[in-house]
């Protein structure tokens, strides 16, 4: 029974996350479109793990914490929400990067997943009404 009332704290806990980071229009004013590109690696003979890209619009939940694709990770994850406001603050269109997941899997917490990304932010043009 343990492992359901875990999954539904973490539901739940995701439920509030998202909530609690509103609408892209409303947090980002001035932002048309955002795409994400990752690539997922985990430790394998075969590293890359999956790659996804995502569509963020000024409709869409402003919450940029994607999760760890590793079954069994524990708190762990991928939280670009500080890549894409720094983006935004300096006006800038585009960021490379790569990040580790910082959860846990059993004794094995080193190492056992990453994502390189690419963000590219279109912005409104400043001009229009």
């Amino acid at each position: 029974m343990a492992p359901k009332q875990d999954y539904v704290k973490k539901m739940e806990l995701k439920k509030l996350r998202r909530v609690e980071a509103g609408i892209v229009s409303d947090r980002y004013p001035g932002i048309s479109n955002i795409v994400i590109h990752m690539t997922y690696f985990h430790e394998a003979e075969n590293p890359v793990l999956m790659e996804r890209t995502i569509n963020v619009f000024p409709t869409s939940i402003a919450d940029f914490k994607m999760e760890c694709m590793i079954r069994g990770c524990d708190s762990g994850g991928f939280d670009l929400t500080p890549v894409i406001s720094k983006l935004i603050k300096q006006n800038k269109k585009i960021a490379k990067g790569d990040m580790n997941c910082r959860g846990k899997i059993g004794d094995y917490s080193s190492h056992h997943a990453k994502i390189s990304y690419e963000i590219s932010i279109k912005y409104n043009n400043k001009h229009s009404k």
